[in-house]
């Protein structure tokens, strides 16, 4: 009579090796992709939240015509006096937002408010980092440069966009693109 076998063979244990190393190598760098893929999504998301809240405030700013508003905002939380006078300050639904030629400011005071980048208004360095977020530069004077970087990649000084505030009254804010970009067009810090 022939013995039961009772465990595996060292074949079978060395096929089950190979193929779990090669589904390692295959899978590792397609998740480490996806990590790099969602920084780049929340640059862009972050990027589009500065578009939009530009062009809302401007909107705000512009129908106001810079005559102050007869009451306090809602809620006191924002750069200047309680009352937004529509030309150094605009009342939002969450609070005041800084602007300068009727454009958020390049500061957390003004465009990173204005974006909703954090919960917590006014936005604090502490509450950009736990959004994941950083920042550099900026300003309220006009043609002030802030540099908005997503952190947790390989190289945060290489994973941002720009939001430049108009030197002149009648321009627009300049929101620049994703940089720097690699030559397959990806973010190369993210």
């Amino acid at each position: 009579m022939k013995a039961k076998q009772l465990g595996f063979t060292m074949i079978e244990l060395i096929v089950v090796i190979v193929i779990l190393g090669i589904l390692a190598a295959v899978a590792l760098p397609r998740f480490t992709n996806i990590q790099r893929d969602a920084r780049i999504a929340k640059l862009n998301a972050a990027r589009g939240a500065v578009q939009a809240a530009a062009a809302m405030i401007h909107g705000a700013a512009l129908a106001r015509g810079g005559v102050p508003d007869p009451v306090p905002c809602p809620a006191n939380f924002g750069f200047g006096p309680a009352t937004p006078n529509n030309t150094t300050n605009v009342c939002t639904e969450n609070g005041r937002v800084r602007i300068a030629n009727l454009y958020p400011t390049a500061n957390r005071q003004g465009i990173i408010d204005a974006a909703g980048l954090t919960t917590t208004l006014p936005a604090t360095v502490a509450a950009l980092a736990a959004e994941g977020y950083s920042t550099t530069g900026g300003g309220a004077a006009a043609g002030s440069v802030l540099t908005i970087r997503v952190n947790g990649g390989s190289d945060v000084t290489q994973c941002f966009f720009t939001y430049t505030l108009p030197a002149v009254a009648g321009a627009a804010p300049q929101v620049g693109a994703l940089t720097p970009a690699s030559a397959n067009g990806s973010t190369t810090g993210c």
